[in-house]
């Protein structure tokens, strides 16, 4: 077949692809993780719970950070162990992003407050037939902790948590 000079040869467009390895950052320490706990379901810490599931999916503390909209130093620190109390707010979000429910990110302190620590308070004292200043009196708290508590007013600290409701 001889060519024309007014046929061209037509090339299909050239695409290059590229796409991010799925694997954390430090992967030997991700193995290491996942062999020790082989469900979330055996984690008790939060902060063991969110490394858990940022291995599972192969993403990085400042990549969870940018896509929860938190400085990447603050989730370094959820992750730390350091942290008592990690927002409800952000946890939504990152158990969003995971596609799980919040609980089965948090730790039982967490959940405490996550189900409205004020009325739990409030169930336990009347299950006990006490008013308030009698329970305040019980725990050996003050009157005005109590109040706050059950108002919601003010996060209970997780030692007191722990003291009085573990």
């Amino acid at each position: 077949m001889v060519r024309h000079e007014s046929q061209a040869i037509r090339f299909a467009p050239l695409v290059i692809l590229s796409f991010p390895l799925l694997a954390p950052h430090h992967l030997l320490e991700a193995e290491k993780f996942n062999i020790r706990f082989a469900d979330p379901v055996q984690i008790t810490e939060t902060a063991d719970k969110l490394r858990w599931y940022r291995y599972r999916e192969a993403l990085l503390q400042k990549e969870v950070a940018a896509l929860v909209g938190i400085d990447r130093s603050t989730y370094i620190h959820y992750e730390s162990g350091e942290t008592e109390y990690f927002p409800l707010e952000i946890m939504e979000k990152i158990a969003a992003l995971y596609d799980i429910p919040v609980t089965d990110l948090l730790d039982e302190y967490n959940t405490f407050l996550y189900r409205d620590q004020g009325k739990q308070i409030k169930e336990r004292r009347k299950a006990l037939r006490m008013t308030q200043r009698e329970y305040a009196d019980y725990l050996g708290v003050s009157f005005g902790s109590l109040q706050n508590w059950e108002q919601n007013n003010v996060r209970m600290f997780k030692r007191t948590w722990e003291r009085y409701f573990k």
